[in-house]
């Protein structure tokens, strides 16, 4: 019998699980936006509207818990000084899922899920940084 059994296995090791929710929390605090399967994104659901209320709190306290969750420390600082301020009157429902069709290999059933009030350009911003940032630069003489 499952009693008392509340989450989804995903087909994953305790330890995989919890190491592939903290990449995708801090994912969702960098851009804000992501593309997954449709069980994971209501699997996530719940740990990041938790970390969303631990960046509410603000206190040194509920910093050092959100950075033994998500180990990202650059996801923790927005976190804390982003995204927690602009949900500070929020009582809740910080994240919206929208069903975004089936996968091509295995028809798998694919999700958005994205913070409720976003901001649109936090999407791709850090890799579009570090791709300006890698882009050999052009000299004079050759143009």
């Amino acid at each position: 019998m499952r009693h008392g059994k509340a989450h989804r296995k995903l087909n994953r090791t305790a330890e995989h699980r919890k190491a592939m929710f903290a990449n995708m929390v801090a994912s969702l605090i960098t851009h804000e936006q992501i593309e997954t399967t449709l069980p994971k994104a209501k699997e996530l659901r719940p740990i990041f509207e938790k970390m969303i209320t631990l960046g509410k709190k603000g206190d040194l306290h509920s910093r050092r818990r959100a950075i033994s969750e998500i180990k990202d420390l650059d996801a923790v600082k927005k976190l804390f000084e982003v995204i927690g301020p602009r949900y500070k009157a929020r009582k809740g429902g910080y994240t919206r899922i929208l069903k975004a069709g089936f996968r091509y290999g295995d028809n798998a059933a694919k999700a958005v899920i994205e913070l409720v009030d976003r901001d649109a350009d936090a999407r791709g911003k850090e890799d579009r940084a570090r791709h300006e940032a890698n882009k050999p630069k052009e000299t004079a003489a050759a143009a």
